[in-house]
């Protein structure tokens, strides 16, 4: 990544994070460790231990995001409180995307089995998105959703669970009535 690209990603990194600066200082350590490691020149590859310890500690250890530096992923990405997100190193991320907190994006049987999200795709809380998947572009994954298949472009995915409701019984309190006449 030369010093042009670098500054254009965390550009479009920040614009996209106004008003998160968790997110800002978070993505600005990724690129910045990124670039580094990407660089074949001598004082980058010396530099680049030190940064990617400084992210692992800043990202993972406080502010528990786990996003390694060898993920591929694309210039505006935006974390919404990001506390328990967690995305494989073999994952794809394309520009634009949208993860919020407890997000999971990880592989399924093997090491490379892992997913790719396309350009602006929208991931809700708590969603996981396992497997060799392709997750089309400007698709939105609901919040708690589990996703092991391909998701067409332009999609809505979300999982509906119905919840069986009762009365309550107390002890000591007589069972109520639940039959229809």
């Amino acid at each position: 990544m030369t010093p042009t690209a670098w500054l254009r990603t965390c550009r479009t990194d920040l614009r996209a994070n106004t008003g998160y600066p968790k997110s800002q200082l978070v993505l600005l350590l990724l690129r910045t460790a990124q670039a580094l490691r990407a660089s074949r020149r001598p004082w980058a590859r010396a530099a680049y231990p030190p940064v990617a310890v400084l992210y692992k500690v800043v990202s993972e250890w406080v502010l528990g995001i786990e996003l390694p530096p060898s993920t591929p992923v694309g210039p505006g990405l935006r974390l919404r409180h990001g506390v328990g997100t967690v995305v494989n190193p073999h994952a794809t991320i394309g520009a634009g995307v949208m993860l919020r907190h407890g997000v999971t994006i990880g592989n399924r049987r093997s090491t490379h089995d892992c997913p790719v999200i396309e350009d602006e795709v929208e991931i809700g809380a708590n969603a996981i998105v396992i497997g060799a998947v392709r997750i089309g572009a400007r698709s939105q994954i609901a919040a708690g959703t589990v996703v092991l298949q391909d998701v067409p472009p332009d999609s809505v995915v979300h999982t509906v669970q119905q919840l069986a409701v009762r009365p309550r019984r107390l002890p000591g309190t007589p069972q109520a009535d639940t039959s229809q006449a």
